[in-house]
């Protein structure tokens, strides 16, 4: 009963831990973000730029196995057979017992030569080596390698940035709904003071019900719209975990400075456009590198391949398996192959021309690059210096409706103003709160399109 009760006991401690493991709950801590935290979250943990990551080191191990050729190839060659049937070369009998030393004319029934020729097992045990001297194939990998290594990184630099624009409008996007609803909350909190106040002065009699009926449908309207900007914060929040790559289980506050957002909208409006900022425009440049190596590899198609070569191997003769490693015949050489292409069907000459039009093709795509980056900058400075004015604007309107709700609101109590400018002055209110920070954002976002457009936007900003 002890010994029962002593294994209960070792049991439980052994296996407590795994059942405590098994019932804790995911994590569901509350994470705080800022705009450049985010940014750096996604760089780390967001798939596709993992993906980039791994396309640079595929290329890493795409080069080496180029070089590789660089370098001494060895291989090892070993066979054995056993034939039913072998041609007898060298005429005569098959078998025999030779006689004579290695310089004199054997006599007898058979030779040794002889012999080994119609052996009926035999093996070879031997080990080549080349090394490549000259060939156009390494040359153009190991030219090409370093044009290769530059296009991957450029195009690992090309996700960060669309990442940096995409985690940037997504947070922006979530801010926006989120003063929308602290702005629907504060309208919501003067509607329902206004109910109340449109409720006592009805049951008051100084009022018949329709101020008290238009509060309680500005009220329910408020509501309704409240309701919806809570919806839209869930939707556009677990958009932005997908983009960070965020646990969607774990919630997230977003953390910012209103007054800092204003001075990171201001941009210098005076900057020119530098074509080879854009790493679209570099990306083009280093694919046409890589095509004009081509072209310079079937240009020198004609060249000669020159490699260096030697072997030595061990050759073994018997009849029965159990002489068949008695002794051995070594064989080696060291020489020089060349192969030269004489006539190749027109193949090279066809395939220079395909790659002299590869690089005419891509001439033009930077061309069009050029255009399309050009009219991309100005509708992005157009658009920039448009929000730019806009938000100026309703920020002074913001301060001036604040104003006329107030003067209002004080008439309306003293009994010169009715209800219905009550409504007005704070649905107006609402209004320029609201698109002052619509304002806002779309300046914070085109922003970010005039910097892209630039070729400025980076990770590190």
């Amino acid at each position: 009963m002890k010994k029962l009760r002593g294994l209960y006991i070792i049991t439980v401690i052994l296996f407590f831990p795994v059942l405590l493991l098994a019932q804790t709950p995911a994590d569901t801590t509350v994470a705080t973000l800022t705009l450049k935290q985010s940014i750096d979250y996604a760089i780390k943990n967001q798939p596709k730029l993992k993906q980039a990551y791994i396309d640079e080191s595929i290329n890493e191990d795409d080069i080496r196995i180029s070089l590789s050729s660089w370098l001494p190839q060895v291989n090892s060659s070993n066979s054995i057979q056993h034939y039913f049937q072998r041609a007898n070369l060298f005429g005569g009998a098959t078998t025999g017992t030779g006689t004579g030393t290695g310089t004199g004319t054997g006599t007898g029934t058979g030779s040794s030569t002889q012999s080994l020729a119609v052996a009926k097992n035999t093996s070879t045990l031997g080990v080549s080596a080349s090394q490549v001297l000259v060939n156009n194939d390494v040359l153009l990998a190991s030219k090409a390698s370093k044009y290769s290594r530059l296009y991957y990184k450029q195009n690992t630099e090309s996700s960060k940035i669309d990442l940096t624009s995409d985690v940037s409008k997504a947070f922006y996007d979530v801010l926006l709904s989120q003063r929308q609803l602290d702005i629907l909350g504060q309208d919501i909190a003067r509607l329902r003071r206004s109910l109340k106040d449109a409720k006592s002065r009805y049951d008051a009699g100084v009022v018949d019900k329709t101020d008290y009926k238009q509060a309680t449908i500005a009220l329910n309207n408020g509501l309704a719209s409240q309701k919806a900007t809570l919806e839209a914060i869930k939707s556009k929040t677990s958009y932005l975990k997908q983009v960070i790559g965020f646990n969607p289980e774990r919630r997230i506050i977003l953390a910012y400075d209103s007054a800092a957002l204003q001075t990171q909208a201001m941009a210098d409006t005076n900057e020119m456009v530098n074509y080879s900022n854009r790493i679209e425009y570099r990306l083009l440049e280093t694919s046409r590198n890589l095509q004009s190596l081509n072209v310079s590899y079937y240009k020198w198609g004609f060249l000669p391949s020159l490699s260096a070569v030697g072997s030595y191997s061990l050759g073994y003769f018997a009849n029965n398996y159990s002489d068949l490693y008695s002794k051995s015949f070594p064989t080696s050489y060291v020489g020089l192959n060349l192969t030269i292409p004489i006539f190749t069907g027109g193949k090279r000459l066809a395939n220079l021309s395909k790659s002299r039009l590869q690089v005419k093709r891509t001439d033009l795509d930077l061309e069009n690059t050029r255009n399309s980056i050009s009219t991309e900058y100005t509708q992005a400075l157009a658009a920039y210096k448009s929000n730019y004015a806009n938000w100026q604007a309703l920020t002074e309107n913001v301060q001036l409706a604040r104003d006329v709700y107030k003067v209002v609101d004080l008439q309306y109590r003293e009994g010169i103003k009715v209800y219905l400018d009550v409504i007005v002055a704070q649905s107006d209110l609402r209004t320029a709160e609201l698109n002052y920070y619509n304002a806002l954002f779309q300046l914070l976002s085109s922003k970010i399109d005039l910097q892209r457009a630039l070729g400025t936007l980076t990770a590190e900003q």
